[in-house]
């Protein structure tokens, strides 16, 4: 039955390739570093759910609030000038390999007064099925274990205020769940991986005049997922989620009344340990098995504090734990936006890199939005991934029947 839990996990590292980088194979940098990407459980909680972001190479720390903003920096909520909203994406995944993956993100927010907000998400991973084997009985014929339906799923909610005019701070808590052994024959061997989770968020926005318009400059910061490790054999063995630390900047600049330019760019770092590695970065079998077992015995607070500087290569390879991406949005009266962006992860440490396009309209009611991810890097089976999102504002269905409500949309 051990080979068909190794088998169950490989298969499921395979689903989430391109969101985590738990199955790639040795590569080498001109300094000598080996290819050693960080590893976490639940990889689907770091995948950019929305066509907004999406569409801007995955940037939301900093951009203008909006009704995803529970996954970049729910702390944007208190800063939006709409009453609250919801929103529904959809992302079918990894298209270039399989057809029964996608993502569905369900998310809002609501302002019971003109400085606080509260916001809620349900996040579902499924991952597709998967039919298991194991070992050939006498006549060469496998054994037939069954379909696993593994999934991922994750619900949140959040609450921030503003602290002065331009500042706002957030925080969110999260139940997280994962079963990738749903359906297997033999499921009551494993288990089922929980966690709480929590985001502790900053946002800054202020308009600034450029030409006798009103620009805007945005800020902002979050640490998300700080959560107990969990495990999938009975605590047999535990694995870290994905803790993540984003810092961003935005910069909307507004070329009239009708219309504007914004950049936004953010750095983002997995805030777990680097793994120990090979036996050939060590000098002895003694100094190897303390790594080793320093790693696995590291706590989840822990884990944060050692992500700091515990990269075997030193201060060059923890500089490469750190993925950078870049985002545009042109704006036509606030009504029609066009987009684009860049992500790039160091190729010892995952080698994600793709450029995005989206577009997205908005009425009075809803907003529409589609993104679409074009890799850069071979065998990245994040290529040609969409996005949509469907949104509604609650301003402008209260409008819509008449009714008064004293924060208006921009």
């Amino acid at each position: 039955m051990k080979k068909n839990k190794i088998k169950a996990i490989s298969l499921a590292a395979l689903l989430t390739a391109g969101i985590t980088t738990v199955s790639a194979v040795n590569v080498q940098d001109d300094g000598g570093a080996t290819y050693n990407p960080l590893q976490t459980a639940i990889p689907s909680l770091s995948i950019a759910p929305d066509a907004v972001g999406g569409g801007m190479g995955d940037v939301g720390a900093a951009t203008a609030p909006d009704y995803n903003s529970q996954h970049w920096n729910p702390a944007k909520y208190a800063l939006s000038q709409s009453r609250g909203g919801v929103a529904l994406s959809y992302t079918p995944w990894l298209r270039k390999i399989v057809d029964d993956i996608d993502l569905v993100y369900l998310a809002g927010y609501y302002k019971p007064s003109d400085r606080t907000a509260i916001g809620a998400s349900f996040r579902y991973f499924n991952m597709g099925k998967i039919n298991l084997t194991g070992t050939p009985d006498a006549t060469g014929v496998p054994q037939d274990l069954g379909v696993a339906q593994p999934y991922e799923m994750a619900f949140d909610a959040s609450f921030s205020m503003l602290m002065s005019e331009y500042w706002s701070a957030g925080v969110a808590l999260r139940f997280i769940y994962s079963d990738l052994f749903n359906g297997m024959s033999d499921e009551d061997q494993y288990s089922k991986a929980k966690a709480f989770g929590a985001d502790i968020a900053f946002a800054y926005r202020k308009p600034v005049q450029i030409n006798e318009q009103e620009s805007t400059v945005g800020f902002g910061v979050s640490i998300t997922n700080i959560g107990n490790k969990v495990s999938y054999d009975n605590d047999a063995s535990q694995q870290f989620i994905p803790t993540n630390f984003r810092i961003g900047g935005s910069f909307e600049y507004a070329f009239d009344e009708f219309n504007r330019l914004g950049l936004a760019v953010d750095f983002n770092k997995l805030l777990v340990p680097t793994p120990y590695g090979s036996r050939d970065n060590y000098a002895s079998d003694q100094e190897y098995n303390d790594a080793k077992e320093r790693y696995e015995e590291c706590s989840s607070i822990g884990g944060i504090f050692r992500s700091i500087g515990d990269a075997p290569g030193g201060f060059k390879e923890e500089m490469k734990e750190f993925n950078f991406s870049v985002g545009l949005q042109y704006s036509y009266n606030r009504k029609f936006m066009v987009r684009g962006g860049y992500y790039n992860e160091s190729a010892d440490k995952g080698n994600r890199k793709y450029f995005s396009v989206g577009a997205g309209f908005h009425l009075m009611i809803f907003e529409l939005n589609a993104a679409y991810l074009i890799s850069i890097a071979q065998t990245n089976p994040l290529d040609r991934t969409l996005r949509f999102s469907l949104g509604f504002d609650l301003g402008g269905i209260k409008s819509l029947f008449g009714s008064a409500d004293p924060v208006e949309e921009e």
